[in-house]
């Protein structure tokens, strides 16, 4: 509670009480918490000083502000550890969440000379341009599209393409996958992935561009991929 003789400011102690809220399960993940106005009024303290202790929440990630609906307890970040090389879904499946996927589009279309050079193909060679939203427990995660050399990968259908793609080669096509190169960079979301993630246009979000490669070197797909900011975080453990 709320003690106004204390000489820890009010608006630390309404954090504070917040988040005790949040980490007891009192406030669940997506449920909204109290307006402003409420809080002020429950508490007797200033809208300013309430405005202040929800403004230090959303940044450090407990609450999420939703444009025209109030403010949520957010859901907590997929952690993901930037040693080892796992698919989405083997990522998602090892954390005990049910990864799925909403196929946007599905097509074989011929290479541009950037896709060609990433790939170390042709240009005018035939690729499979694959976007698609990956969910974990029904959530969206991430918008992403695949570029996968026809030449290649045989035989990839809108089916199979739908499943981890990283055991399709291995277990269909007795392929070694070995490593892959990742560069990831801070944006934010436009009209576009604002809708496919279920944000607001402008939200922050992490774009990710991964070139796979198979053991003996040959780029095998190349993913660039809008992660929500809020829903995924990247570790990476650093030794000296």
């Amino acid at each position: 509670m709320i003690n106004k003789n204390s000489p820890v400011p009010i608006y630390h102690q309404l954090e504070e009480y917040i988040k005790e809220q949040i980490e007891k399960g009192l406030l669940k993940e997506e449920d909204a918490i109290p307006s402003e106005r409420e809080l002020a009024e429950r508490f007797e303290i200033s809208r300013m000083t309430v405005r202040q202790a929800i403004n230090n929440l959303v940044t450090d990630g407990y609450l999420k502000r939703k444009k025209g609906r109030g403010t949520f307890v957010t859901k907590k970040k997929v952690e993901q550890e930037l040693q080892g090389m796992t698919s989405f879904t083997e990522d998602m499946l090892s954390r005990g969440m049910h990864p799925s996927n909403k196929l946007l589009s599905f097509k074989i279309i011929v290479a541009d000379i950037k896709t060609a050079q990433d790939l170390k193909i042709n240009e005018n060679d035939q690729v499979y341009k694959i976007k698609r939203i990956r969910l974990a427990d029904g959530s969206p995660m991430a918008l992403e599209t695949a570029y996968i050399p026809v030449g290649l990968v045989p035989g990839l259908t809108e089916e199979n393409s739908n499943q981890s793609l990283y055991q399709y080669i291995e277990e269909n096509l007795s392929l070694s996958i070995s490593e892959a190169k990742q560069e990831i960079e801070a944006s934010i979301a436009n009209s576009r992935e604002a809708e496919a993630l279920d944000i607001d246009e402008g939200e922050p979000i992490l774009l990710i561009v991964r070139t796979a490669f198979l053991k003996d070197g040959t780029p095998f797909e190349l993913v660039k991929s809008a992660f929500r900011a809020d829903r995924y975080r990247f570790v990476h453990t650093m030794k000296r």
